[in-house]
């Protein structure tokens, strides 16, 4: 009888300390999301499944093309997943289709299209010494800071920068940030 109490006992301390440290990793080391529609073609595909990187951000700041991810402040549970474009104290316009940042062409690869709809960016956007301005990879197919209901974003509200690429099988593998 002790024997099969001392077995109970010890699986359930087990458990618990399996449960304790899946929520300390899933708080503050990483998050699982899904990426969804086509606004990061073709670095992420809809359905996409990511796990989040939340601690970097503890020690560095974000760097420009940093894939990042934030809640939609509109819609609970609903999270944004976009590639940084302008850094704090920059300042970012879209003219002819093109992002300049201080005045100067940003020279990427990403969203190679021409940009057709430079929303408030059509303006210089200054941003502020937390603020961020992010945008799609498919720049002409997503909701990003040009569009006023995202807006730039403060370093607070990333909740932290995209790592691995879980799913699909196929493409299982560390996200790169160029």
């Amino acid at each position: 009888m002790k024997s099969i109490i001392r077995e109970l006992l010890g699986w359930i301390i087990v458990i618990i300390i399996a449960v304790t440290a899946s929520y300390l990793v899933l708080t503050f080391v990483g998050q699982r999301t899904q990426v969804s529609g086509e606004s990061m073609e073709t670095t992420l595909s809809d359905g996409d499944q990511l796990i989040v990187d939340k601690i970097s951000y503890r020690f560095r700041d974000p760097k420009r093309y940093d894939i990042v991810v934030f809640p939609y402040r509109y819609e609970k549970n609903t999270y944004y997943i976009k590639r940084i474009i302008g850094l704090p104290g920059e300042t970012v316009q879209i003219t002819d289709g093109m992002v300049y940042i201080d005045g100067q062409p940003l020279n990427e690869h990403y969203g190679n299209a021409a940009i057709e709809n430079p929303g408030i960016a059509a303006e210089p956007v200054t941003l502020g010494e937390d603020e961020y301005f992010v945008m799609g990879d498919n720049r002409n197919n997503s909701q990003d800071s040009r569009n006023s209901n995202v807006g730039v974003i403060h370093r607070d509200e990333l909740l932290g920068r995209a790592w691995v690429r879980i799913w699909p099988l196929s493409d299982f593998g560390v996200i790169r940030h160029e």
